[in-house]
């Protein structure tokens, strides 16, 4: 038994997963759908939590362990806790639900609380707001930030406007709420033939005045028969679209 539980330990010590950095128990709290049947109802119905959920500048590569210790819990400072990860830089307080990530990733982990609050219109606490300030000033836009932002921009059409420097975040900021939309009934939508959604990127195509309409491949295609259909599946309509 003993030999089995270190086995299956290491195993999950060295599993990569994608994860939220803002949690998707967080962001989904905010939506009603969480509260009237929890993530899978907002799957179902909701597809701002969709457009959440799916959101590359907030998805990030983690080790397993890590990142189930870390659960849902808070961003801290833990000076007097030990690290309990190895070669890891990361602390928890299990008690207090504190996390505390190693200083490099700070500045970053800051800036894409800053987005996803800005953009899905989420309540942000003014302790929180406070030390997320801080570790904006302290740890600046890296190179590598910077990249990554631009890449994710040309798959999701904009930025992350704490990390271009278009939006600065200021304590008890209002909310652009860029991210919030209602999905519009079906009788406002006129029918224009097939829609093709590319289940990769998440985005649609119209058959007409949208020039990528033909560009995918054939196994990444989803069809959808109006535009509220493939927004209330959490699709969004392509940027090159007239």
């Amino acid at each position: 038994m003993y030999f089995l539980s270190k086995l299956y330990i290491s195993h999950w010590a060295i599993r990569t997963e994608w994860e939220h950095v803002v949690p998707a128990a967080n962001f989904g709290r905010a939506r009603q759908c969480w509260q009237n049947g929890g993530r899978k109802n907002c799957n179902n119905t909701d597809p701002v939590f969709n457009a959440m959920e799916a959101d590359l500048h907030n998805l990030t590569p983690s080790i397993g362990e890590v990142n189930a210790d870390r659960s849902n819990y808070r961003f801290g400072v833990l000076p007097n806790n030990p690290r309990q990860h190895g070669a890891c830089d990361f602390k928890v307080d299990f008690k207090g639900r504190v996390a505390e990530p190693r200083d490099e990733i700070k500045g970053q982990i800051a800036r894409i609380y800053f987005y996803m609050h800005d953009r899905y219109d989420l309540p942000m606490s003014r302790q929180q707001q406070q030390l997320l300030m801080a570790w904006d000033k302290q740890y600046p836009v890296s190179v590598w930030e910077r990249e990554r932002d631009r890449r994710i921009a040309a798959r999701m059409g904009h930025n992350n406007p704490f990390v271009s420097g278009d939006r600065t975040w200021t304590l008890d900021h209002k909310n652009s709420k860029d991210g919030i939309y209602s999905a519009i009934p079906v009788k406002q939508r006129a029918e224009v033939g097939v829609i093709r959604g590319n289940r990769n990127s998440k985005v649609y195509h119209l058959p007409q005045g949208c020039p990528s309409y033909d560009a995918m491949s054939q196994q990444n295609i989803v069809e959808f028969n109006t535009e509220s259909e493939a927004i209330t599946s959490g699709y969004r309509k392509a940027g090159n679209c007239r």
